[in-house]
């Protein structure tokens, strides 16, 4: 058996793998949806005019670019900071009180994983719905 089929076969990342992995990636998704962020800033508080302009991006849409889609890339960026804030006071509660055991990884893992998502459904169902 080769090596690939070995480990596309049956290997699966711990939790604290996958949580470790989107930490990561969370960061980088808000590194490269910076540009974005400052936008989003800058339009909602330069004037009425602007934020009137800002409100609009996200339901008419810019150009052939739909509304929808700037609402999608503001949950992934709303994903992105619960997920890596909550992930990053994970790691600072474990290297302030030394609790690393394997449980308290699994248990901490499944805590971060949890309420970012239970978050970002709370905080997505208010962007599209309310």
């Amino acid at each position: 058996m080769r090596l690939i089929d070995a480990v596309t076969a049956g290997y699966r990342f711990p939790l604290a793998a996958l949580v470790s992995i989107l930490h990561r990636g969370s960061g980088m998704l808000m590194f490269f949806l910076l540009p974005f962020i400052v936008w989003l800033f800058d339009a909602s508080l330069t004037s009425e005019i602007s934020y009137s302009q800002f409100v609009s991006v996200f339901v008419a849409g810019v150009g052939f670019v739909p509304g929808w889609f700037f609402k999608l890339v503001a949950l992934s960026l709303i994903w992105s900071y619960l997920h890596h804030f909550i992930a990053g006071l994970r790691h600072v509660w474990m290297d302030a009180t030394h609790s690393v055991s394997l449980a308290f990884g699994r248990q901490s893992a499944a805590f971060t994983l949890g309420v970012s998502l239970i978050l970002t459904i709370a905080l997505g169902l208010k962007l599209f719905f309310f």
